[in-house]
């Protein structure tokens, strides 16, 4: 059974960092792509980072670029999102997904956590 837990949200003043953490279970095929998506009220979720399961490729969408950084640790089956810089637009609930094959397509999630940046 696949289980992915995320971990480290909170609230944090703009300019602030915060790291996140996806504990991962149950992975059984060598070829996932770990990524992070976030979803704020209102909106649709969208596409933050992205990192293959070697971790030698990673890639970032344009608002968080330069700010963000994807890395996982295999041997504690963590992916981490480091989040320096933030901005109150960057609140939202942020959900670690293993995908198949391509970041859009079909995988598992998990079950969202809440970073909050005020003003």
């Amino acid at each position: 059974q696949v289980q992915l837990v995320e971990s480290g949200g909170g609230v944090v003043q703009a300019g602030g960092s915060l790291r996140l953490s996806c504990a991962y279970s149950g992975l059984t095929f060598s070829s996932y792509v770990m990524a992070w998506f976030r979803q704020a009220p209102g909106k649709e979720r969208e596409f933050v980072a992205r990192i293959n399961w070697s971790g030698s490729d990673t890639g970032y969408a344009g608002p968080v670029k330069g700010r963000f950084t994807i890395s996982r640790d295999s041997a504690k089956n963590t992916v981490y999102l480091q989040m320096n810089s933030l901005k109150p637009e960057d609140t939202a609930v942020y959900f670690c997904k293993a995908a198949l094959t391509t970041v859009l397509g079909s995988g598992y999630w998990g079950q969202g956590t809440q970073v909050t940046v005020s003003s």
